[in-house]
């Protein structure tokens, strides 16, 4: 590793108490010395039980491994549960998350799930990372996201082996309950309790009640710390008759004891987590699923994490600041709050609600602000009586360009972040007839999506969208935005019969809207969309028209951005069917609109086309001047898309007049950054 270097680590603290598993671990150091492939990665596949400490011993080969041996591509982290919509994964979100880790820009990702894999292949070819995929469920799941590279390792944790990877495709590291001794050694590092030496028959029972189960050792060693002045043998008998009582086998009964003991928010919430929309939550989520004060849940919180029912040390890792209840305390979870069910009546279905309608409000906020006002069709939802909304701040109200920028991004990211749980929450208000949330949630995700494009789950948030606008019936300027949201990205995904049928709904809806400002310009953009999916087929001579259509209902209106943004689509159009003069005329007023308004991506894109034409009228100096400009903007938003295609304009304008080095030169930075995005 080169000094000063940083290494990408996707991992979460170490644990404070660990022990055995010395074996596995030094089977895997030694399997990674003796590794010897050039185009298939070794694989270290980690099994056991729920509680078993699969999580951390693959965290720790990966520490050890990032420390005794050269991997400057760092470790990756994948917790493919995250990925999962009703149990099934899905692989193509999963290598999206991958190509970015590895900085493929995400507008470079390719759209159909054969073309990514092809992508992540190229890009890992030549890698030497650590890639740690935890709760696997099948082979099936692991394959298509092994780097091809046999400088890599991957480390594979599930519950159970995974039979069907192929006979000696991995070294198997099955994790056996921790004997007594091991046991007892981790007892008493969490619990330094000199009633452990006073009474070591007792603290036997104890490690045996645990059934050598690290996670289960934690919670009985919380218990133990928690009463300081019983002696053991009678925090034991309390024990035990909980589980005499409860008749559970196995390990739940330490989960059940620790339950028994939470306070009646903690109780209340522990319940309500696993009716959270999506695998994770946040501080204030919870506070709007519980509906208890914001105090008050974070204390039940931390009830939860002293209990050892919840783990908040990852909770400083993202921007949204995301939770799990890992998958045996969820599963715990829920049983528990199917069993108390007459107790709390009606409590899921209000905390649901609740929690929908907080979370769209977020979403909006988020949009607003990484996106910038906009036509919405569905107005900002009021805030949740005593939830504060998410730690976001608007750029709009901050005073230099740097601090709106990072505002802006740190939106953006929050969108990303919490896509799974916006994608579950669609699924779960279009379950509960909750149109006016489904619609509203379709937006936010259309601007993570712009940026996001290739994710199985984001046709089918629009799909529910215009079920739901449908269903409605009562809005049909939902139903005009809803279907030109969808046809987008059918056709980018190459369903362009789809994407016309959507389109075509989209325009019979026109008919049934009014005359406000807001109607107006959702008549304006679907004859946009109408003329972007010609484009998309190639008919750009119809797609014009269309074009120039829907610059004239934004000059109606008036909407000077519509008219600037129409304008650069027609030059576009106008340079595809040959008619040079007058795109060069248009795109030079839709580049000088958008300096004006400062639209920084339109700027660098209205230049990069405006430079081509320039080109093709033999205005090479103008154009040069232009492409460079177009390549500052680029690299300045860091999108390795539009930096690759200047590049090559530059070569090919280079190359025509005679500066064969500085074509090569531009040539090779092109293949460069495509090399990097796994393109080629």
């Amino acid at each position: 590793m080169v000094e000063g270097t940083v290494v990408r680590v996707e991992l979460p603290p170490e644990p404070v108490y660990f022990v055995n598993r010395d074996e596995e671990r030094e089977r895997a150091v030694r399997a990674v010395a003796e590794w010897r492939s050039r185009s298939r990665p070794l694989v270290l596949a980690l099994s056991g039980p729920g509680g078993s400490g699969k999580t951390e011993l693959a965290g720790l080969i990966a520490r050890t491994l990032l420390d005794r041996y050269s991997f400057p591509d760092g470790v990756l982290s994948v917790d493919l549960d995250d990925f999962r919509a009703d149990g099934v994964l899905d692989p193509g979100d999963v290598l999206s998350q991958l190509l970015y880790s590895l900085d493929v820009a995400p507008d470079q990702v390719r759209a159909p799930y054969a073309a990514r894999c092809r992508q992540y292949w190229n890009r890992t070819a030549d890698a030497k990372l650590v890639l740690v995929l935890d709760n696997a469920r099948y082979a099936s799941e692991v394959v298509p996201l092994l780097p091809a590279s046999g400088g890599s390792v991957v480390i594979v944790a599930s519950h159970g082996p995974l039979h069907d990877l192929e006979a000696g495709a991995a070294v198997e590291l099955p994790l056996p309950p921790l004997e007594e001794g091991a046991a007892m050694e981790l007892l008493e590092l969490i619990v330094r309790d000199h009633r452990l030496a006073a009474d070591p028959e007792a603290a036997r029972a104890v490690v045996r009640l645990c059934d050598g189960l690290p996670a289960a050792l934690h919670v009985a060693s919380r218990w133990v710390r928690t009463h300081r002045l019983r002696p053991l043998s009678r925090i034991l008998t309390d024990l035990q008759a909980e589980l005499d009582e409860k008749g559970v086998s196995g390990v739940e009964h330490i989960w059940d004891t620790a339950y028994a003991g939470l306070s009646g928010p903690a109780a209340l919430l522990y319940r309500l987590l696993p009716h959270h929309p999506g695998e994770t939550f946040t501080l204030h989520s919870a506070t709007a699923l519980s509906g208890l004060d914001p105090e008050d849940c974070q204390d039940a919180l931390e009830e939860l994490d002293r209990a050892g029912l919840l783990d908040l040390r990852p909770l400083s890792l993202t921007v949204a600041g995301q939770m799990r209840l890992p998958g045996p305390q969820r599963g715990h979870a829920l049983r528990r709050s199917r069993r108390e069910t007459g107790d709390i009546g009606g409590v899921v279905a209000e905390a649901q609600v609740r929690v929908v309608r907080w979370l769209v409000r977020q979403a909006q906020l988020a949009d607003r602000f990484a996106a910038g006002r906009r036509l919405t069709v569905v107005d900002l939802f009021d805030p949740v009586p005593g939830v504060p909304d998410a730690p976001l701040e608007d750029p709009a109200a901050a005073g230099d360009d740097g601090t709106r920028a990072g505002r802006a991004e740190r939106a953006a990211r929050w969108l990303a972040e919490e896509r799974h749980v916006l994608f579950a929450c669609s699924r779960l208000a279009h379950g509960r007839g909750m149109d006016t949330e489904v619609v509203a949630l379709s937006e936010p995700v259309w601007t993570h999506a712009l940026d996001h494009p290739h994710q199985t789950e984001v046709v089918e948030v629009f799909r529910r969208a215009v079920d739901s606008a449908a269903r409605h019936g009562g809005n049909a300027g939902w139903l005009v935005r809803t279907r030109c949201q969808l046809a987008r990205f059918l056709w980018e995904s190459g369903e362009l019969d789809e994407a016309r049928d959507q389109i075509d709904g989209a325009m019979s809806a026109l008919a049934l809207l009014g005359d406000s400002e807001r109607d107006r310009k959702l008549a304006a953009s679907a004859v946009e969309h109408r003329g972007m999916l010609k484009g998309a087929r190639g008919e750009w001579r119809a797609a014009l028209d269309d074009f120039a259509g829907s610059r004239d209902l934004h000059r109606a209106i008036p909407n000077p951005y519509g008219v600037l943004l129409q304008t650069y689509r027609m030059g576009e159009a106008s340079a595809k069917t040959g008619d040079l003069e007058a795109a060069h005329r248009l795109l030079s007023e839709a580049y000088s609109g958008f300096v004006e308004q400062g639209r920084e991506r339109l700027i660098g894109r209205s230049a990069f086309a405006l430079a081509g034409v320039l080109h093709r009228l033999g205005r090479a100096d103008e154009a040069r001047a232009l492409y460079v400009q177009a390549l500052g903007r680029a690299d300045r938003r860091r999108s390795g898309f539009d930096l690759a295609r200047v590049h090559d304009a530059l070569a090919e304008l280079d190359a025509a007049e005679g500066n064969v080095a500085e074509a090569e030169e531009h040539r090779a930075e092109a293949r460069s950054l495509r090399r990097r995005d796994g393109l080629v």
